[in-house]
């Protein structure tokens, strides 16, 4: 008894071992999050003479206060530290329902207005500041299946939109109007991707965004293409043939826009050096999924980024850790269609045999759809968390630094495609396939919404196909 007593004891000490090893090749960026996202060491002196006893923000503004912390004030880590300790759980609230699924949702960068794409051809557009009020009602132009991906340009005038079509619209969400008919009363430019080359009717676009000085718009297709825009010269000026399957995410690193990441469904996640481009050769590929890429998130630092899967994961990655080339034969989970199937149990332990990622982060579910995974605001959270949209019909935050989930929001009755975090305030917003875009708060209030149904008078998507979305969205 003793010998198993010990053996049992030496497995579950080595399972910890496992455990902790998949995150302790991530110090740096560890270290990073936590300097962001937990007070610093004169704040926490000031606060508790005991170091280990846990910091309240109750501790940190009377310290403050008092006058102990030398008249600093908080530090934006302080500040992190306690909006990070306010998660919005509260809730929902409704901002709006309709009769289609819920595809897109996005905060503008100032968090003034809220963006939300549906299937078929509406894009609504809400103002956060005054009681989510509709500020630009669109109807869109040219659109195939449904809006695949939005972007607002970084001073907020200009939004784009995409579907599975070879044109990205440009509208002007700031002019008067507010209903908005595609070049009826406003005209909605056309920036046209394709060339005497390509076959319009095949395609499509999965993935927008602008460059940070909205000089620019990348796309990543079904073409198996990533494609630049130039918006002053009013052209293509970059076309990339990146992988060998379609390229469902795209993004740029950071504010110099040299840099991006790009993920397909060939499992590879690539960055793109512009400065180099000789070839089309990317500056370096990063293995570890077993499945689709279906989403990527950059840290806004030009070095960390994340990426969702078909293979039910998200995972962390550092460029620094990138190969030239791709040194084992990709990884496939085969004999499923992630569209209608449910997701293999025995792949659950399926580990790629060169796995380059930081960390792993599971228990959401990516099925039917692209599903999106962010991280949480700097301002407010330091970025210490990790949120996702899952078919589950929940939201999943995850601590970057341990792993763990430490919330899921769940009363949609559908997949939650998307999901949008308040740059400045505990505000979440979920857009579903239920048609309804909800709001989670981090405290209840006063707040009252009738118009919110119960669970039993919840209803699921209204389009819903029992094969799941058939253009793979």
């Amino acid at each position: 008894m003793q010998g198993v007593r010990r053996s049992a004891r030496g497995e579950a000490s080595r399972k910890a071992d496992r455990e902790s090893d998949r995150f302790a090749m991530a110090n740096e960026v560890f270290h990073l999050t936590r300097a962001r996202s937990e007070p610093c060491h004169r704040t926490r002196g000031a606060a508790s003479a005991r170091r280990r006893r846990p910091l309240s923000t109750f501790g940190l503004v009377s310290a403050r206060e008092s006058g102990r912390t030398g008249g600093a004030g908080f530090s934006p880590a302080d500040r992190a530290y306690v909006g990070s300790r306010h998660i919005p759980t509260k809730g929902p609230w409704g901002v709006d329902e309709v009769d289609s699924e819920a595809y897109v949702s996005q905060f503008s960068a100032d968090g003034s207005l809220l963006v939300t794409g549906f299937r078929g051809s509406r894009i609504r557009i809400y103002n956060a500041d005054r009681g989510w009020r509709i500020h630009k009602d669109i109807s869109c132009r040219s659109l195939q299946w449904t809006v695949s991906d939005i972007a607002l340009s970084p001073d907020q005038q200009f939004l784009a939109y995409a579907s599975l079509s070879p044109i990205v619209h440009i509208v002007n969400v700031q002019s008067s109007g507010k209903e908005s008919h595609a070049n009826v009363n406003e005209i909605h430019e056309g920036l046209d991707f394709t060339g005497d080359e390509h076959d319009d009717e095949d395609f499509g676009i999965f993935s927008v965004k602008f460059s940070k000085d909205g000089k620019e718009v990348v796309i990543g297709n079904n073409e198996r293409s990533i494609y630049v825009y130039d918006l002053a010269a009013n052209k293509v000026s970059v076309r990339i043939r990146a992988h060998t399957a379609d390229v469902n995410a795209v993004t740029f690193a950071d504010e110099s826009g040299n840099v991006l990441y790009s993920g397909s469904d060939d499992s590879l996640c690539k960055v793109w050096d512009r400065r180099c481009l000789a070839g089309e050769k990317s500056a370096g590929i990063l293995t570890g999924h077993l499945d689709g890429v279906t989403f990527i998130d950059s840290r806004g630092d030009g070095r960390y980024f994340i990426s969702n899967c078909k293979d039910q994961r998200i995972k962390l990655w550092d460029i620094r850790k990138m190969s030239s080339a791709v040194r084992v034969r990709p990884v496939r989970i085969v004999d499923w269609d992630y569209r209608w199937m449910p997701f293999p149990s025995e792949a659950h332990h399926f580990k790629h045999p060169n796995d380059q990622s930081l960390a792993t982060y599971r228990g959401h579910s990516v099925l039917q759809t692209l599903i999106r995974c962010y991280f949480s605001p700097m301002h407010s959270t330091g970025q210490r968390y990790i949120y996702t949209g899952s078919s589950d019909k929940s939201v999943h935050i995850y601590d970057v630094i341990s792993g763990k989930t430490v919330e899921r929001l769940s009363w949609h009755s559908s997949v939650i495609r998307d999901c949008t975090w308040h740059p400045c305030y505990p505000t979440l917003v979920t857009s579903s396939w239920d048609g309804y875009v909800a709001r989670w708060e981090a405290s209840a209030g006063d707040e009252k919404n009738p118009s919110m149904p119960v669970a039993d008078e919840q209803r699921a998507s209204p389009y819903f196909q029992p094969y799941g979305d058939p253009f793979m969205m």
